[in-house]
């Protein structure tokens, strides 16, 4: 087993985290990817992961997958903020690198499909051990396994002037909210609540279910096709602006109140894209832990 230093300050940055407001899926939805794809793990992949966990993670992936939602803004961090998500032009339903992928100053690449491309870049260097001790191979795969859930969350890939549905006032059922967390975590919440006693492990079982032997297992070879892994992340994005478009924005203005009808219909939506990070995630850490030394073309 490789045996890699974990940086001091990041454990402390890892043990003392308060939990503020939601950014990305919600804690819910995070754990259920990160759970997911931790559970697909071909025997090298997994124990790396374990290995770069710190040990009060208990080996437990999910344990520390909203640690980047938790930092980003504190001082140290603040560059990661705009890595969670990609704006796109208002009402334009597509995605493109080379237009969206950038901060709010022009800054190329500050996106969450950049960041995913470069904290893969930083744990192909895994097997170096500790004479490179140019990356954080502990953050980089904390970062990693978050953004592969924020490109997955379709209002993560929505348009500029909104913030991804943030400044869109609505009523989920009886209480306030916004559109971007309704699909962060009303979703999930409710559907929890209704269908599973409130019980995370459930849900994670029934959406196992649907792409080992059930509804999704058809589609679950195609989710996991990935030769080179921009190109893979460009897709991932435009599957997410396609549905902000169809399914989050479409119909929904400034101060109504979303219920049944939306929830019926949006929340299948939800339990797949969570399922198709997990798939994806654990085919990315497969490929760059694995034995074959396969990687990505544009990860090295």
């Amino acid at each position: 087993m490789v045996v890699l230093c974990r940086l001091s300050s990041l454990l402390v940055a890892l043990a003392l985290v308060l939990v503020p407001r939601t950014h990305g899926w919600s804690k819910e939805g995070h754990i259920l990817t990160c759970r997911i794809a931790q559970g697909l793990l071909e025997p090298e992949a997994a124990s790396a992961v374990e290995n770069l966990l710190p040990d009060y993670a208990n080996g437990d992936l999910s344990s520390l997958c909203v640690w980047p939602d938790q930092i980003r803004h504190w001082y140290r961090y603040r560059w990661t903020s705009p890595l969670h998500f990609i704006d796109t032009p208002d009402d334009a339903c597509s995605y493109e690198y080379s237009r969206d992928c950038h901060d709010t100053h022009g800054v190329k690449d500050m996106c969450v499909a950049g960041a995913i491309q470069n904290f893969t870049s930083q744990l192909e260097h895994y097997r170096e051990g500790t004479s490179d001790r140019r990356y954080n191979m502990t953050e980089a795969l904390l970062f990693l396994s978050h953004f592969m859930g924020d490109i997955h969350q379709p209002m993560h890939v929505g348009f500029t002037t909104d913030e991804g549905g943030n400044t869109i006032a609505v009523r989920w059922f009886r209480h306030k909210s916004n559109l971007h967390h309704v699909w962060d975590r009303e979703i999930i919440l409710t559907a929890l609540a209704d269908y599973y006693e409130k019980n995370l492990d459930s849900l994670q079982e029934d959406l196992v279910g649907n792409f080992t032997d059930g509804i999704w297992f058809d589609d679950v070879a195609s989710w996991k096709e990935c030769d080179d892994l921009l190109p893979c992340l460009n897709k991932y994005a435009t599957e997410s602006i396609n549905i902000a478009c169809k399914w989050g924005y479409k119909g929904v203005k400034s101060g109504q109140t979303l219920a049944d009808e939306y929830f019926n219909s949006r929340m299948p939506i939800v339990m797949k894209r969570i399922a198709q990070g997990g798939v994806r995630l654990a085919m990315i850490l497969n490929l760059v832990f694995g034995d074959s030394q396969q990687g990505f073309a544009a990860a090295t």
